[in-house]
């Protein structure tokens, strides 16, 4: 029998590959292979007892049992990543193999057969096949029942601190960490740091009926928390939570429960930490002792089935984290405003009096309304009570007002003509305070409400014509002088039009009036 063995021992020993072939009576390129073979399918030192020869033979090498009744070889490693993939399934790959088979021209296994040589390979050589689950398909996540404490240097009082449970079923591969509360932040903080610890995000999310996650969950209808669905979209992955009252829909977290307990939480029971960081660094120290330990029935711990079996199936993160939002409802004031955390932001008037679901994130509020956006305002901070309002909110008595800068004046003016631009010049020049002299040009805009630009502009230009010293007041007397004018004009125009157009209708000249008497004449 070939000394597999006895190579891998010697050269844990620091022995060179020369002296090993010279002991062991082989070429330095075969012991080079199965060293190199060794390291790449994770067999670590010191070897157990009952890794033999022929063990490491048909662990290096399984094609080589294949061989020697002629059929077409069997790719186990091939095979089992294949495995990994969504919907590929034994009877695929084995269809897979018939044709590969056929174009080699030799005979290959039947389903059974092929089915069975696999399976045998992997619950012999693969750490994670016992486990029957895909890898990267599942995290289960859960709260230990277990608790820990901070005790506070001040006080000297303890604080509580609850224990995540993160566990991939494949590699049973833990991610855990403390946090003070069990809410929707912490929840959803301590996912995106199971992501990040992984490199990846899996398949689906396995959570239990938590309050903090879903909302409702029958036979009939599964609601979720809307911020814990926007995290989970945001990295690709399905939340499918267990069954109310089925613990065998996530049995390796609650595996896990009792094993982190045992090796992290009990551990660390005569443990005193003044933060939750520390407290933190203490079980990370602890979980990384955890994953690594060995397997006790075959080579590798659960870190190196991750790395080797499980990591290549993930999803590959987002570029950018999931930024946490949370959602409330509100009804809209009567001042166009809703209010969020003490401060105003504005929402289009036309929505005065509906009810809005807010999109609350770290620095952005978000309004909707019947699933549409209607408002974006940056997060106020400070002192209570501060508004944030958007002119195009406003209705148009409220955004003429608002809208009282020089700047704004002077553009409005230039609309209107140049005869009111010369006016609204003498006004902002004329006061000393700026707030008179814009609440002036604001009682001049007003006029727009029942005058027309035309007939503004006229009146500045007859008031120029008569004085030097224009004011409002005296636009406002020339505007409604004219307009008077114009209507009594327009009064006896009518008048007359309609006397000499209808003979029946009795005029001036049936009364003895003038017109009358010039026409005797």
């Amino acid at each position: 029998m070939f000394p597999y063995r006895k190579i891998l021992e010697l050269h844990g020993d620091d022995v060179s590959l020369r002296g090993i072939a010279m002991m062991t009576r082989h070429s330095r390129q075969k012991v080079t292979e199965v060293i190199q073979l060794a390291e790449r399918k994770g067999v670590k030192l010191p070897l157990d007892d009952d890794i033999t020869d022929p063990w490491l033979e048909d662990f290096l090498y399984p094609e080589k049992k294949q061989e020697v009744n002629g059929r077409h070889s069997m790719d186990f490693e091939r095979i089992h990543k294949e495995l990994s993939k969504p919907n590929v399934t034994l009877t695929l790959l084995h269809d897979e193999y018939v044709r590969e088979a056929h174009s080699a021209k030799k005979i290959p296994y039947a389903y059974r057969t092929f089915a069975e040589h696999y399976h045998n390979y992997a619950m012999k050589h693969k750490a994670t096949m016992r486990i029957w689950r895909k890898p990267g398909e599942v995290l289960e996540v859960d709260w230990a029942g277990t608790t820990l404490s901070v005790v506070d240097p001040d006080t000297g009082e303890k604080r509580k601190v609850y224990v995540f449970i993160a566990t991939l079923p494949c590699s049973q591969l833990f991610y855990v960490e403390g946090a003070y509360n069990m809410d929707l932040f912490s929840w959803v903080r301590l996912h995106q740091h199971t992501f990040e610890y992984i490199g990846g995000t899996p398949q689906i999310i396995v959570p239990d009926n938590l309050k903090t996650g879903v909302t409702k969950h029958t036979s009939k209808e599964l609601i979720l928390n809307k911020t814990y669905a926007e995290m989970a979209a945001h990295y690709e992955t399905v939340i499918m939570p267990a069954r109310v009252r089925s613990p065998k829909d996530k049995a390796s977290v609650e595996g896990s429960v009792n094993i982190v307990t045992t090796w992290i939480i009990q551990a660390l029971r005569n443990v005193t930490c003044f933060s939750l960081e520390e407290l933190n660094q203490e079980i990370w120290g602890k979980l990384e002792t955890l994953n690594n330990r060995p397997f006790q029935n075959r080579p590798g711990s659960r870190w190196s089935a991750f790395l080797e079996e499980e990591k290549f199936a993930l999803s590959p993160l987002p570029d950018t984290p999931y930024k946490l939002s949370t959602w409330r409802k509100a009804k809209v004031r009567p001042d166009y405003h809703i209010t969020v955390n003490s401060m105003f932001y504005s929402v289009p008037h036309e929505l005065i009096g509906k009810e809005v679901e807010i999109k609350v994130s770290s620095h952005v509020i978000e309004v909707y309304f019947n699933h549409m956006r209607v408002a974006s305002h940056q997060i106020l901070y400070g002192k209570f009570g501060q508004f944030s309002t958007l002119k195009e909110h406003m209705p148009d008595n409220h955004r003429l007002y608002v809208e009282q800068t020089p700047e704004e004046a002077m553009k409005w003016a230039a609309e209107v003509g140049p005869f009111a631009s010369q006016i609204v010049t003498f006004i902002l020049n004329q006061y000393n305070v700026e707030k008179q002299a814009l609440n002036a040009v604001f009682t001049l805009k007003k006029l727009e409400r029942t005058y027309s630009s035309y007939e503004i502009e006229h009146a500045c230009k007859l008031v120029l014509e008569a004085t030097n010293r224009p004011t409002v007041k005296s636009v406002q007397t020339m505007i409604k002088t004219v307009h008077k004018e114009d209507e009594r004009k327009a009064s006896e125009i009518n008048s007359e039009t309609t006397d000499e157009k209808y003979g029946f209708t009795r005029g001036a000249s049936y009364f003895g009036g003038k017109k009358n008497e010039s026409t005797k004449l």
